[in-house]
């Protein structure tokens, strides 16, 4: 994972915890409303796993929270690129 990839996961996992915390869930509740393991929500948290859209779109629901909220923290840079690896055309 590169440096902004990472750092992105990273907040991203700040996030999550502080809004299961605000919810008053454990790990273990959050995977259970989730369908989602306990470790996966600890490797999300700790930012060493960068979530699918099927995952955010599932912990949303859950901790009742926008997409967007989960997102807030990091500068993002956006890639116009179709192919997404910064080159054009």
């Amino acid at each position: 994972m590169d440096a902004e990839r990472k750092a992105a996961a990273v907040q991203f996992g700040r996030n999550l915890r502080c809004y299961r915390n605000r919810a008053g869930l454990s790990q273990e509740k959050l995977g259970f409303l989730t369908s989602l393991h306990r470790t996966e929500i600890s490797l999300l948290e700790r930012g060493r796993r960068e979530p699918r859209l099927g995952t955010i779109v599932k912990l949303v629901s859950a901790l009742e929270v926008s997409f967007s909220m989960l997102f807030e923290g990091p500068d993002w840079e956006l890639d116009e690129s179709p192919t997404g690896n910064g080159e054009s055309g």
